[in-house]
C-alpha cells in the first residue's frame, strides 16, 4: 500500500473516531449540522397545512378534516391493533394520538431498551419488540390513510410510580449512576411540578450529556422509522410545563433529521395551561417559524361558551399567519374526572364547528374513546362534511340572533353554506338578509349519527332555525344541489 493511500485510510479512520466521540459527548449530529440548509419543498401529497386555508390540513393533495376516537393512546403497543384501526376507519376516523409512552399501565406494554439477565437495562441496546410494534403501526395507519400525531415524551412516564421501574432510572440501567446522571431514585411529586431533571438535559439547560446521549439515540431511532412516511405529525411533549429550551432543542433536532433525509415535517409542543391566553402558549402561537401547528387540547378543560370563546381568541391571534389548530385530547365521559359525556360531546363539536383542524375523543376514563357516543359523533360529522366542507367556512356566530349562551354555534360561507351545532335543542334566528334564492336545511342527529328531516328555506331575511328536539343536533343549510358555488376555496 502506498504512503498516500495509507495516509488517506488513516485520515478516514481518524474522522470517524472523532465524529463518534463528539456524538457520544452530546454534540450535534451531522443531521443537525444541515439545519441551516433550507428545508426541502414538501411534496403535494405529504401532510401539511392546506395551501388555500392553512387553518386545516391537506394530505395526498386534498384538504382533510382530522377526526379521532380510539381506545388507547399508545396505540402501537395494543394487542389487536389492525382490528381496532378497521373499527375506527369504518365510522370515519382518520386521526390517532400515539404517545411513545411505555409506562406499564397494561401488562402488554414493553420498554424500548433491552433487559439483561441480571434484570438491568442497557440503554445502548434496543428491545426489538417495541420497535417492531411501532413499525407495524406506521405501516397499518399509512395503508388506511390515518394520520398519526406522535408525542415524543410524556412527563407522566418519569415521575411517581412510573419512574421506579423505568429504564432511564439509574437504579435500573448499567449506563450511568445516580451521581453521573443527576437523576434520583424517586420523584414522588406530580410531574406538573417540573422537578424531574430528565427534562433539563439539553445544551442550553443543564447540558447533562450522560442522559442526553441516550435521549438523542431514542429520538433518532424513532425518526429512522417515521421519516419514511408522509402521514406523521410530531408533538414534543404531553401537556408540559418544561422549559422552552427543552421543546426548542427537540423540535430543531427533529426538523434537522428530516432535512437530512430530504423530507419535511410538522412539529408542535403541547403546553399544560388550561387558559389558552396564558403566556406559555405564546411560545408556540407566536412562533410559526418554529412550530407548524398548535395543539390546544387543554382548552378541553373548559366548558360552554368560554370553551368556544377561548378557541376563537386563538384563531384570531394567529390570523396573520394561520396554522392548523389541533385538539388531540377531548376530555369528558360519565364517571370520569374531567366532566361527563355531555361535556365531551359538546367540546368535540364546538371545536369541529369552530374551525379546529382536528378533534379527537380522549381515551376511556378521561374521554369517550371509541364508545357508541363517540362513533355517532364522528359519523354525524362526516355526514355534515359531505354537505359543507369546513375549510370553506368561517366561524360566524355574529349571524345568529335570539341566541342564549351555549345554545347554538355557526360556521358559514355567507350566502352559500352554513353549518350549525345545537348542544341541546333550541332555536335561533339566522341572518340571510341580502341573500337571494333558496336553500335546503338538512338535520343530522348527533346522538344517532344519522340523517334527520330536511326542508326548503327561502333567503332574504332573518329565518328561524329550530332543532327537531332536545339533544345534540347538527344542521347544514346549503344551496339545493348541496354544493358551494364555483370559485370557492
Amino acid at each position: 500500500m502506498s504512503n498516500t493511500i495509507l495516509n488517506r485510510f488513516l485520515l478516514i479512520i481518524l474522522v470517524g473516531l472523532v465524529t463518534g466521540l463528539l456524538i457520544a459527548a452530546g454534540a450535534p449530529s451531522m443531521a443537525q449540522d444541515v439545519a441551516a440548509k433550507p428545508a426541502p419543498a414538501p411534496d403535494s401529497r405529504t401532510l401539511r397545512p392546506y395551501a388555500r386555508n392553512p387553518y386545516y390540513w391537506q394530505y395526498r393533495g386534498r384538504p382533510v378534516l382530522l377526526l379521532g376516537a380510539s381506545k388507547d393512546d399508545s396505540l402501537f403497543q395494543i394487542p389487536g391493533l389492525e382490528e381496532h384501526l378497521d373499527q375506527m376507519a369504518a365510522v370515519g376516523v382518520n386521526y390517532i394520538r400515539n404517545t411513545m409512552s411505555d409506562r406499564p399501565d397494561h401488562d402488554w406494554e414493553v420498554y424500548p431498551f433491552k433487559k439483561r439477565p441480571d434484570g438491568k437495562y442497557d440503554l445502548s441496546s434496543w428491545n426489538d419488540e417495541y420497535w417492531t410494534r411501532f413499525a407495524g403501526m406506521l405501516e397499518l395507519t399509512h395503508a388506511r390513510g390515518i394520520i398519526v400525531q406522535i408525542e415524543v415524551w410524556d412527563r407522566f412516564d418519569y415521575s411517581r410510580d412510573n419512574w421506579l421501574p423505568h429504564p432511564y432510572n439509574p437504579a435500573n440501567n448499567i449506563n450511568y449512576s445516580h451521581k453521573e446522571s443527576g437523576l434520583a431514585r424517586a420523584y414522588p411529586s406530580h410531574p406538573g411540578s417540573n422537578k424531574q431533571p430528565f427534562f433539563f438535559t439539553t445544551p442550553k439547560q443543564r447540558d447533562n450529556r450522560a442522559v442526553l446521549i441516550h435521549q438523542q439515540r431514542f429520538v433518532d431511532k424513532m425518526l429512522s422509522y417515521t421519516l419514511k412516511y408522509d402521514h406523521i405529525l410530531y408533538c414534543i411533549d404531553n401537556e408540559t410545563k418544561a422549559d422552552e429550551a427543552w421543546a426548542t432543542y427537540w423540535a430543531e433536532r427533529i426538523r434537522a433529521q428530516a432535512t437530512a433525509a430530504g423530507t419535511g415535517v410538522c412539529v408542535t409542543e403541547m403546553w399544560d395551561d388550561w387558559d389558552l391566553k396564558a403566556k406559555r402558549h405564546r411560545r408556540t402561537l407566536d412562533h410559526p417559524e418554529k412550530y407548524d401547528f398548535a395543539d390546544l387540547s387543554q382548552n378541553n378543560q373548559k366548558r360552554g361558551q368560554e370553551h368556544w370563546d377561548n378557541f376563537q381568541w386563538v384563531r384570531k391571534h394567529v390570523s396573520s399567519q394561520p396554522r392548523p389548530l389541533n385538539t388531540v385530547k377531548t376530555y369528558g365521559a360519565d364517571g370520569g374526572r374531567y366532566g361527563n359525556t355531555r361535556d365531551g360531546v359538546e367540546r368535540w363539536w364546538r371545536h369541529v364547528i369552530g374551525g379546529a383542524a382536528s378533534a379527537r375523543f380522549h381515551r376511556p376514563s378521561a374521554g369517550l374513546g371509541l364508545s357508541a357516543s363517540a362513533a355517532a359523533s364522528v359519523k354525524a360529522a362526516r355526514k355534515l362534511e359531505s354537505l359543507v366542507k369546513p375549510w370553506n367556512l368561517e366561524p360566524s356566530n355574529h349571524l345568529l340572533g335570539d341566541r342564549a349562551a351555549n345554545e347554538a354555534y355557526l360556521s358559514a360561507r355567507a350566502g352559500e353554506a352554513y353549518a350549525l351545532y345545537f348542544p341541546d335543542g333550541g332555536a335561533v334566528s339566522l341572518d340571510l338578509t341580502g341573500v337571494t334564492g333558496g336553500f335546503e336545511l338538512r338535520w343530522i342527529s348527533i346522538e344517532k349519527g344519522d340523517w334527520g328531516d330536511h326542508n326548503a328555506v327561502e333567503a332574504g331575511s332573518q329565518i328561524l332555525v329550530k332543532a327537531p328536539a332536545r339533544g345534540h343536533w347538527a344542521a347544514a343549510i346549503t344551496r339545493p344541489n348541496g354544493a358551494v358555488r364555483a370559485g370557492s376555496r
